[in-house]
């Protein structure tokens, strides 16, 4: 019997070179066939075995566990014709268990997941070639099951029940609209309900990126059936839906000017909780309406105001950002920013009413002008109706519109960078306020101090040269001279503008104001 290393040439015109035992092929050999194919491997009593390698004409191969001459556990395939390659587990020659398979050279359309017997079965994420995925289970290469489906090339996601390879049963399916530049978040349309056969069909609950809802039966992606549509603006309409559309048309909307009067005089705690909630009566949500592109143009440039390049193009408006825009459009001559802090502070606590980290909402932003063209105008505007509406317009064709992205210096640049230290600082030196809510709170005297116990005075930086700064930048009420040291200063306002005309004040050398420390002696 043969024994040892040899070769051997069949009838058939296979071959074979390697090792033999007891006559057989047994050991490291390797066999080719008549027409090419080829082995190398491991031989047992005649059989390939274990672990080899399987070479055929086209250029495919196959790299791994063996049994039986069968492709069989843990191995690597490469097609010769296609730009196709598997690795993961195989039985008796076909992909089964646990595996990942390459549509491209590039990697760009792939499948990770189970196999049962060369069909994708189980669970696994399918990653296609336009960038859309599916992570959920499978049957015979189907999506079937429960899944998850993202439409990349249509900014769509549906995650749900699924029928051979079709959207069947309970999901939600999601319709993610573009975001304009100066949106803080993404809108989308939503379904969430039963589907029969990749349609809306049977009860669901659709919300509609404008805010408006419908909860209702639904015939082939139509609504259709017994439901309820909630308009954006509250109205609520119940009953039969035919092809997408009501059977009884709605009143139209009666727009009542009845409730502003309530916001007039001294009544404005009457609509305040609406105000905090956003919710603004007819004739001023109208009035906001009219600006409202102004509006969203103004949050934008402020919310950018000293940040860097956001990657996703979202920014939001900081209290800092808002205290800036406050001053560029005037509204600290009626009242100080400290004040405005208070007026707005609604439910926060009242140590953190100043904090300049805090996050500005759009949302709350027009609120916010809303409390404000109120408390400045009122008074003036008494007498006109309706109340609430005439002292917003009149607050943006004093303030926002002329002077509104008109920004006076460049301290936002420099605060930024520096805010949570400053922040550490203010908090460190700040003294109860006198008036309610007793917040802590630094007047204009107070930050003198602070500066003289940093030992930031000097010969070139007075006292006296700091307070000209305080004039320069606003610290007092047109048409009158002098400060008043017992104005209350916020952040913005102090640390932020010494800090600018630090390198000014250097080179204008003036004299200590020797009564400005006689009196903190005294004290």
């Amino acid at each position: 019997v043969y024994e040892g290393e040899g070769f051997i040439c069949f009838e058939s015109g296979n071959t074979y070179k390697g090792q033999f035992s007891e006559g057989r092929m047994h050991g490291e050999g390797t066999y080719t066939w008549a027409d090419g194919v080829k082995y190398e491997g491991t031989f047992t009593k005649n059989v390939p075995m274990h672990k080899g390698r399987y070479t055929w004409n086209d250029g495919s191969v196959y790299e791994g566990s063996i049994h039986n001459g069968l492709r069989h556990g843990y191995g690597v395939f490469r097609s010769g014709t296609h730009p196709v390659s598997y690795t993961g587990y195989w039985c008796n020659g076909k992909r089964h268990g646990k595996g990942f398979i390459s549509y491209d050279q590039e990697q760009t359309s792939w499948y990770s997941g189970d196999w049962v017997n060369n069909v994708r079965e189980g669970w696994g994420l399918r990653c296609y070639r336009s960038g859309n995925t599916y992570r959920g289970q499978w049957k015979k290469n189907l999506r079937h099951g429960y899944g998850k489906m993202k439409w990349l090339t249509d900014n769509q996601e549906y995650v749900g029940q699924w029928e051979c390879g079709i959207q069947h049963g309970f999901g939600i399916h999601t319709w993610i609209l573009t975001r304009t530049e100066m949106s803080q978040y993404s809108l989308w349309n939503e379904y969430k309900g039963e589907f029969v056969k990749g349609e809306r069909h049977g009860h669901g609950l659709f919300i509609y990126a404008d805010g408006s809802i419908y909860s209702g039966e639904w015939v082939h992606n139509k609504r259709h059936g017994k439901g309820i549509f909630v308009l954006k603006n509250g109205q609520a309409l119940e009953g039969e839906f035919v092809n997408d559309h009501p059977e009884k048309r709605p009143a139209p909307y009666q727009e009542f000017a009845a409730k502003d009067k309530k916001c007039s005089g001294n009544k404005l705690r009457i609509c305040s909780s609406k105000l905090q909630g956003q919710i603004i009566t007819c004739p001023v949500e109208l009035a906001v309406l009219r600006h409202i592109s102004k509006l969203r143009e103004t949050y934008y440039f402020y919310s950018n105001l000293g940040c860097s390049s956001s990657i996703d193009g979202t920014y939001i408006l900081l209290r800092l950002q808002f205290w800036r825009f406050l001053k560029d459009c005037e509204f600290h001559f009626s009242k100080t920013l400290a004040e405005m802090d208070r007026l707005l502070g609604g439910d926060k606590p009242f140590k953190n009413i100043h904090c300049p980290v805090d996050v500005v909402l759009f949302r709350t932003f027009v609120s916010n002008l809303v409390h404000l063209a109120f408390h400045i105008y009122h008074e003036e505007l008494k007498d006109e109706v309706p109340h609430l509406e005439r002292c917003f317009s009149e607050m943006m064709s004093r303030n926002v519109l002329p002077s509104a992205c008109c920004v006076q210096g460049k301290q936002c640049y420099f605060f930024c960078s520096y805010i949570e230290k400053c922040w550490e600082v203010y908090r460190d030196f700040c003294r109860p306020c006198p008036k309610p809510p007793f917040e802590p709170t630094m007047t204009l005297r107070q930050f003198l101090w602070m500066l003289d116990d940093l030992k930031l005075l000097n010969e070139q930086l007075t006292a006296s040269r700091v307070l000209g700064i305080f004039v320069k930048i606003g610290a007092s009420l047109p048409g009158i001279h002098g400060v008043n040291l017992d104005l209350e200063v916020c952040i913005e306002t102090n640390i932020v503008h010494c800090h600018r005309n630090v390198k000014i004040a250097f080179k204008n050398c003036c004299k200590c104001c020797s009564t400005c420390w006689a009196r903190r002696k005294r004290n």
